[in-house]
C-alpha cells in the first residue's frame, strides 16, 4: 500500500468539482497544469481566472520533501514555528553528504560517522515533528520520492531544484528554499506567481541510441538556462506516451536547467505500469478513476499554440543524441558534430572518467542499457580507455540491478559503484588528481555541469550525455567518438562497433530490496529531545535577522560586481562546504567566493573599501558588518541559476548585504532572498550595470514608500564626487514588502 494514500484520495476527490468551476471562470479548456494549479488552492474554490506571470496565488501542496543539506536549515527554521507536527506529509531524505571516494559500503561508513551529529539531528527532528525519515544509503531524495510518493495530479514542493523530477509522475512538483518548506509545514500556504505555460510536443518513438535525456538535452539547447523561467513546461502528444515514467522523470529533472518553474506530463499507460511496478497499485486504481483529469483536456492537444505561450515540436523517431557542455548544461551539440565542435573550441578530446546515475539518469531503465553497452566490451574484446562509475538511484534500484547481474557487469569492466547518494553529481567526489587543475574532460548522465561543480577543478571540461551515450564515449575514451557511425579497434586489431544500447523499462521479476531505508516517526514525538550543541561546527540555532530601520538605505559598499554566470555553486559552494549547511556562520566563509569580480576578473578577491587592499569576498564583508556598514551585491543574467539552495541568501542577510542588483534572477534565487528579508532589484535599465564603479558608495531611495509595482531608485555616488541616478525594478508584492519590513519572512510567522 502506498504512503498517504488517504491524502491522494481526499485531493482526487476534490479534483472533478474543481476543474469544472476553474474551466467556467476561465471560459476555455484547461492545460494539465492549470487543472492541478487551480485544484490546490489555498481557499480550495476557484473563483477568478488568474493571469500568467503577473498574480501572486496562494497554494496548499500536498507534501514536502527535504534532502540532508537543505533539510538543516529548512528545520532549524521550522523550530522556531511552534507547531507540535508537520501539518502536511513530510520527509527528509540523507542523500548529499556521503562523499563518493572508493565504493559504496566504505563510502557510506566513512559518511555515517563523519556526519553522525547531523544524521541524528535530522533523525530526531524528524521523529519529533512527524515527518519521515530516509537514512543514509537509502538513495537520493528524487528517485526515492518518484518510487514512493510521486502521485499523478499532485502537488509537492521541495528543498531541492530537482524536486521537479516528480513531474515524470503527472506532479507540479516545485523546488524551493526552505522558508518556504517550513511556511507549509507549518500550515501556511505557499505563494507563486501563477505561471506561464510553455507546451513541447513529441511525435515519433525513440530509437537506437538515442533516449529521454536527449529530448531535455535538445530542449536545453533551444530555451537555453533562462528560457523557461517563470512557466511550467507541459509534454504531450504520441512521443510522450511513448516514454518510460522514468524516461520522462529524466526530462523534468533536468527543466530545472532551463529555470522552469517544473515540468510535467499527463497521466497514462507507463505511469500505470511504474504505480503498480513500485508497488502502489491503489494509486494507479485511483488515477485509473481520475484519469480525464489527470492529463490536459483533449482541445489543448489538439490545437496547443492556442493554449500555450509558447510550443515546440520535437520527433523523436529523427531526435539525434546530444552532448551538452562544457561550463553548462545548454551548449547542445548533436553527436555527429561532437568531434569537429571540439576541435574548433580546443575542448581536450580524451575522456578521462565517465560517470553514470544520480537522481536523472539512475532507473532500471537507464541502468540496464548501460549495461548491455558493458556486456559488449568482453564479447567485442575491447578495454574501457576511461574510468567509469555508476551511482544508483536508490537501494531498491541498486538492489534489483545487483540480482540481475548489471553491477558484476559494470565491474568486470573495471567500474566503481558508489554509494545510493548525489555523490560527484554535486561535487561529493574525492577525485584523485582533481587537486592539480589539470585540463582534463569528464562525461556524465548528471544534470549539472557548472565550472568546478563536479570535482572542484575548474579546468574540468564536464559534458552531459545519456547513460548510453556517457559509457560508449567511457569505452572509446575520446569525446569525438560516435557510436551511431565509428568503429572502434580491439584488443586483436580488429575494427569493431558498438551495438545500439538496449534494456527493460521495468525488471521482469519485478523489483526487490532487504531494507529500502525508511524510518517512520513516532505517534507522538512530544517526549523527543532535539538538543544542538551550542559550541558545534556543524550546527547553529538561528538567531531573528533584524527588522528594516525604516529609513532609505545610505552609503552601501559595493560589495562584488560578479561578471558573467553566477549560479548558487558560484555564490555558495557545495562539495566540502556541505558539511556546515546547518551553521550559517560557519557556511558563510564561502560567500561568493567562485563569482568572477568585474574589475580584476578573479574569484574570491574584491577591493576592500576600509584598507583598499584586495581581499576575499567573505573576508571584506566580515570587515563591513563588524563597523556595522551595508553593501550590496551587482550581478549579470539569471543570477542565482541551479541549485534551490537558500544558504545562497541567508549568507549574504547573515554577513550584512542589504541588496542584490542583477540584470535578471532566477525564479527560485530571487524568492528566498525576498524570504530572508533581503532586497532583490534589477535594472531598469541593464546597461546601467556598466555605471556601476568598484569604489562607489551606493544609496537606495524609496524604501519608505516601498510600493508593489513601484520602482526604486539608486544613487551612485562615485570617487571622483560625480554621482550616476539610476532606476531599479522589483517584484514584490505587498506581503513580501512585509517579509522586508519584518527583517524576514520567518520574523513575521514567529509574530
Amino acid at each position: 500500500m502506498a504512503f498517504d494514500i488517504e491524502m491522494i484520495a481526499a485531493r482526487y476527490s476534490k479534483m472533478e468539482a474543481a476543474i469544472a468551476q476553474a474551466r467556467k471562470i476561465v471560459g476555455r479548456p484547461l492545460t494539465l497544469t492549470e487543472k492541478i494549479l487551480y485544484n490546490h488552492l489555498w481557499d480550495g474554490n476557484p473563483s477568478k481566472s488568474f493571469g500568467r506571470g503577473a498574480d501572486y496565488v496562494d497554494f496548499a501542496p500536498d507534501r514536502v520533501a527535504m534532502q540532508d543539506a537543505t533539510a538543516q536549515m529548512a528545520l532549524l527554521q521550522f523550530m522556531q514555528a511552534g507547531r507540535k507536527k508537520v501539518a502536511v506529509p513530510s520527509t527528509v531524505h540523507c542523500d548529499h553528504l556521503i562523499t563518493a571516494k572508493e565504493e559504496s559500503g566504505k563510502d557510506l561508513g566513512i559518511a555515517v560517522t563523519e556526519n553522525k551529529e547531523v544524521y541524528d539531528f535530522l533523525s530526531s527532528v524528524s521523529n519529533k515533528y512527524g515527518i519521515g525519515f530516509w537514512k543514509p544509503g537509502a538513495g537520493i531524495i528524487h528517485q526515492v520520492v518518484l518510487e514512493n510518493y510521486a502521485f499523478p495530479g499532485g502537488m509537492m514542493i521541495g528543498t531541492d531544484s530537482h524536486t521537479v523530477n516528480a513531474g515524470g509522475l503527472g506532479m507540479v512538483a516545485i523546488g524551493v528554499g526552505g522558508a518556504d518548506a517550513c511556511d507549509v509545514m507549518a500550515g501556511l500556504p505557499w505563494e507563486l506567481k501563477w505561471p506561464k505555460a510553455i507546451g513541447v510536443k513529441l511525435t515519433g518513438k525513440l530509437n537506437g541510441w538515442t533516449s529521454a535525456k536527449d529530448v531535455i538535452l535538445k530542449v536545453a539547447g533551444i530555451l537555453t538556462v533562462k528560457g523557461g523561467t517563470g512557466a511550467i513546461v507541459e509534454y504531450f502528444g504520441p512521443g510522450a506516451e511513448a516514454l518510460s515514467c522514468t524516461g520522462k522523470g529524466t526530462i523534468c529533472n533536468m527543466g530545472a536547467e532551463i529555470g522552469a518553474t517544473t515540468s510535467t506530463f499527463g497521466y497514462d499507460a507507463s505511469m500505470e505500469r511504474y504505480l503498480r511496478s513500485t508497488n502502489r497499485s491503489d494509486v494507479a486504481d485511483l488515477a485509473n478513476k481520475y484519469k480525464a483529469h489527470l492529463t490536459a483536456d483533449p482541445e489543448v492537444y489538439a490545437d496547443p499554440s492556442k493554449y500555450f505561450d509558447q510550443v515546440i515540436e520535437i520527433d523523436l523517431d529523427t531526435l539525434e543524441p546530444y552532448v551538452n557542455g562544457p561550463f553548462t548544461p545548454d551548449l547542445a551539440t548533436p553527436i555527429s558534430k561532437m568531434k569537429e565542435e571540439a576541435a574548433k573550441n580546443g575542448w581536450p578530446t580524451k575522456v578521462e572518467v565517465g560517470l553514470i546515475g544520480s537522481c536523472t539518469n539512475s532507473s532500471y531503465e537507464d541502468i540496464s542499457r548501460a549495461a548491455s553497452l558493458a556486456k559488449q566490451v568482453s564479447a567485442k574484446g575491447l578495454k574501457t580507455k576511461a574510468e567509469f562509475t555508476i551511482t544508483p538511484g536508490s537501494e531498491l534500484v541498486r538492489y534489483t540491478i545487483e540480482r540481475d547481474g548489471f553491477i558484476d557487469t559494470f565491474h568486470q569492466i573495471g567500474a566503481k559503484v558508489f554509494s545510493n547518494a548525489c555523490g560527484p553529481c554535486i561535487g561529493m567526489w574525492s577525485r584523485v588528481g582533481a587537486d592539480k587543475k589539470e585540463k582534463n574532460t569528464i562525461v556524465h548522465s548528471f544534470n549539472r555541469n557548472f565550472q568546478a561543480r563536479q570535482d572542484g577543478n575548474p579546468n574540468t571540461y564536464a559534458f552531459v550525455a545519456s547513460p548510453e551515450i556517457t559509457t560508449a564515449l567511457a569505452i572509446a575514451g575520446d569525446l569525438g567518438f560516435n557510436p551511431l557511425t565509428d568503429t572502434l579497434t580491439n584488443e586483436k586489431g580488429e575494427k569493431v562497433k558498438l551495438d545500439p544500447p538496449t534494456g527493460e523499462e521495468l525488471p521482469n521479476k519485478g523489483f526487490a530490496v532487504e531494507d529500502a531505508g525508511y524510518v517512520a516517526p513516532a505517534a507522538d514525538g512530544s517526549g523527543v529531545q532535539v538538543i544542538v550543541d551550542p559550541s558545534s561546527t556543524r550546527l547553529q540555532l538561528l538567531a531573528p535577522f533584524k527588522a528594516w530601520e525604516g529609513t532609505d538605505l545610505k552609503g552601501l559598499k559595493l560589495l562584488i560586481k560578479a561578471k558573467g554566470k553566477c549560479t548558487t555553486d558560484h555564490i555558495s559552494m557545495a562539495g566540502p562546504w556541505l558539511k556546515f549547511r546547518g551553521h550559517l556562520d560557519n557556511i558563510s566563509n564561502n560567500l561568493l567566493i567562485g563569482a568572477t569580480n568585474f574589475f580584476n576578473g578573479k574569484t574570491n578577491e574584491v577591493k576592500n573599501q576600509i584598507t583598499g587592499n584586495y581581499e576575499p569576498v567573505p573576508q571584506t564583508q566580515r570587515a563591513y558588518k563588524a563597523q556595522g556598514i551595508g553593501s550590496i551585491v551587482v550581478g549579470d543574467e539569471n543570477y542565482g541559476e541551479g541549485s534551490s539552495r537558500e544558504h545562497a541568501a541567508m549568507e549574504p542577510r547573515h554577513l550584512g548585504v542589504r541588496a542584490v542588483l542583477v540584470k535578471s534572477f532566477a525564479r527560485i534565487h530571487e524568492t528566498n532572498l525576498k524570504k530572508q528579508g533581503m532586497l532583490a532589484l534589477t535594472f531598469a535599465n541593464k546597461d546601467d550595470y556598466d555605471k556601476i564603479q568598484e569604489d562607489d558608495l551606493i544609496d537606495i531611495n524609496g524604501l519608505t514608500s516601498f510600493q508593489e509595482g513601484k520602482a526604486l531608485t539608486l544613487v551612485l555616488n562615485h570617487k571622483d564626487g560625480k554621482k550616476d541616478e539610476i532606476q531599479v525594478n522589483h517584484t514584490y508584492n505587498a506581503q513580501q514588502i512585509e517579509w522586508f519590513k519584518a527583517g524576514a519572512a520567518l520574523n513575521l510567522m514567529k509574530a
